[in-house]
């Protein structure tokens, strides 16, 4: 059933992305009021740290406030923060390839980690770019994980029911 709905909001965000992105943005909102709640309430039932607690529900809330009160906005601005933030990942795992290619890992590991420290900084240089891209490489994946583990799902459906069938007597 994961798979299925999966494989389904890899279709919608392919066939509608810029939809797609803002109901993503609209989620994340309500998930941040729900989590600034019960963060806030949370105090109630454990007051260690209480003012932690307190801070973190309250940033929460104006987080989700201000997510659902400029959804278009909040779309863009999340996108381009994960893009940028996937441009320094990339490239500090590239010099960290590059740190093991110099000791002996191969000029293939080396050669791949030159390109992921470009990708990086091309990531980085132009968020917006990676921004348009961003629900086309998550809408394949989407599609491609959902349709797999359809797949996975019916190959271990099929091994369970010959597994339970007693052998014939010929």
């Amino acid at each position: 059933m994961e798979g299925i709905v999966v494989a389904l909001f890899g279709l919608i965000l392919l066939v509608a992305p810029g939809a797609s992105l803002v109901l993503l943005v609209w989620l994340l909102g309500i998930y941040l009021l729900v989590a600034g709640i019960s963060r806030i309430v949370g105090i109630f039932l454990d007051s260690s740290s209480w003012g932690w607690k307190l801070a973190a529900g309250i940033l929460c809330l104006i987080a989700g406030f201000a997510v659902l009160g400029n959804p278009l906005w909040s779309t863009t601005v999340a996108s381009t923060w994960l893009v940028i933030f996937v441009g320094f990942l990339a490239m500090l795992q590239g010099v960290a390839g590059l740190i093991v290619a110099f000791q002996g890992g191969g000029w293939g590991m080396g050669a791949l980690s030159v390109l992921g420290i470009l990708f990086g900084l091309f990531l980085v240089i132009n968020p917006l770019i990676g921004v348009a891209t961003l629900t086309l490489v998550l809408a394949i994946f989407m599609l491609i994980g959902g349709v797999g583990a359809v797949f996975q799902a019916l190959r271990m459906r099929r091994g369970a029911a010959s597994a339970q069938q007693p052998p014939r007597v010929r």
